[in-house]
């Protein structure tokens, strides 16, 4: 028996995605991983800043758990249809907030068992799980870097019974983001300490990890500004930093979304680069910006040659591991019916598949690669690498006594855009 709330709705179809298809030896499904969102498309209610409510759904308001649990009815029947092979979630997501640590710890639990329940019944695994410390007024100074201890206590609280659930459901990874760690205005912010308590609340997070028996990745998502003025995990080299600086860089990865590197002033690509050249890719969320806002709109992805070179630089780091292509995108406010929820995903992961393919298809070819083996052949010389172990004044004398004028060459950015177009 359904909800019925996908009934009339047309059954997807898909002409580049084909979870069993071969790419580059592997299954396309176990390349992309893909997760539907679940505060996106099931808890998200069409509100913006300027406006409230557009979206008017069985399950609304979310304020009992009757609702919750046919929220998690409504969201497996749409996994089912869609044959994805993971979700995610924030814990605000699936149950109702209750205003108290006890009774937010005791719907959690209740709503965990139920989805538990759903999954034995899905091929729908969990991506993973994680807290929303943004949302609630008591999180508007910050979770780990709040001024008011007793926030960092409820916030220490609930990441540990959300890294619970995760465990309990099978989760493959436990993301932080840090939405409101960061600030309004530096008048009433001591960033030291800030940086401090979060850097030691995440070494906690890792610590409890490897308490329980916890096997997934820890991960933590840069994003530059919104909700706060400025947020500690700006970009995905803040973040290295930042591990580095806390001796985490061994524990955790990150989890990079598309939106949030539009907002940081960077491509997505360059933010996966960052985080493989450091071997700390761990997974993406897969959406857009508007080009023509500022803030972040989370939409679902249609550009093929934006995607093709970012997974064009996953598969060259060796793919996503654990980590998945999950969908944070967001229907727009307008696109109110079931049959909207289902097409936005097909268009995504229809532009995921081409995307990856071009990739695959540019990898095989060994265009870019040789491209840019040329480009560096001089440092496969005797001479080029005895300077990476020399110093300033051997290298002078050097270029004294041979002469070293260096003739500068052509980067023929042209001809490497014109080869990528060739295969998106």
């Amino acid at each position: 028996m359904t909800t019925g709330f996908f009934d009339g709705v047309s059954a997807p179809k898909f002409t580049h995605y084909a979870p069993d298809e071969k790419v580059m030896g592997e299954r396309m499904e176990d390349h992309l991983r893909f997760a539907v969102a679940y505060w996106h498309s099931f808890a998200w209610e069409g509100q913006d800043p300027f406006g409230g409510q557009t979206f008017i759904r069985p399950w609304h308001p979310q304020d009992d758990m009757g609702r919750a649990k046919m929220k998690a009815d409504v969201a497996f029947e749409m996994f089912d249809l869609l044959d994805v092979p993971f979700f995610c979630w924030h814990d605000a997501d699936i149950r109702p907030e209750q205003g108290n640590f006890a009774a937010n710890l005791r719907t959690l639990n209740e709503i965990t068992d139920y989805i538990g329940e759903k999954m034995e019944g899905s091929k729908t695994r969990l991506l993973w799980g994680t807290a929303n410390m943004f949302s609630d007024r008591r999180w508007m100074a910050g979770a780990s870097t709040n001024p008011d201890p007793d926030v960092f206590a409820f916030a220490a609280a609930t990441v540990k019974s959300c890294m619970d659930a995760t465990h309990k459901l099978g989760g493959e990874n436990y993301v932080l983001w840090g939405g409101r760690e960061g600030y309004e205005t530096l008048l009433n912010t001591d960033m030291g300490q800030e940086l401090d308590h979060m850097g030691r609340f995440l070494s906690m997070v890792v610590e409890y990890k490897h308490k329980i028996g916890f096997k997934g990745q820890i991960l933590v998502e840069p994003k530059p500004q919104e909700p706060s003025k400025h947020q500690y995990d700006f970009d995905a080299a803040t973040c290295i930093g930042f591990l580095r600086k806390y001796g985490l860089e061994n524990e955790v990865k990150l989890n990079l979304e598309q939106g949030h590197a539009i907002l940081a002033g960077h491509s997505f690509e360059h933010e996966i680069a960052v985080a493989a050249s450091e071997g700390m890719l761990g997974s993406i969320d897969m959406n857009r910006n508007d080009y023509q806002s500022g803030w972040d709109t989370d939409q679902f992805p249609n550009n093929v040659p934006e995607v093709a070179l970012c997974y064009y630089r996953i598969l060259k780091a060796g793919g996503l591991g654990q980590g998945g292509t999950n969908f944070d995108a967001k229907l727009r406010r307008q696109s109110l019916d079931a049959q909207d929820l289902i097409d936005a995903h097909v268009g995504g992961m229809e532009v995921c598949a081409r995307g990856l393919k071009a990739a695959a298809a540019m990898i095989e070819d060994g265009g870019l690669a040789a491209a840019l083996a040329d480009r560096y052949a001089g440092w496969a010389t005797p001479e080029a690498q005895a300077m990476l172990t020399s110093d300033l004044g051997s290298i002078t004398d050097r270029v004294l006594r041979d002469d070293i004028t260096p003739a500068p060459r052509s980067g023929r950015q042209e001809a490497l855009e014109n080869y990528v177009n060739q295969f998106v």
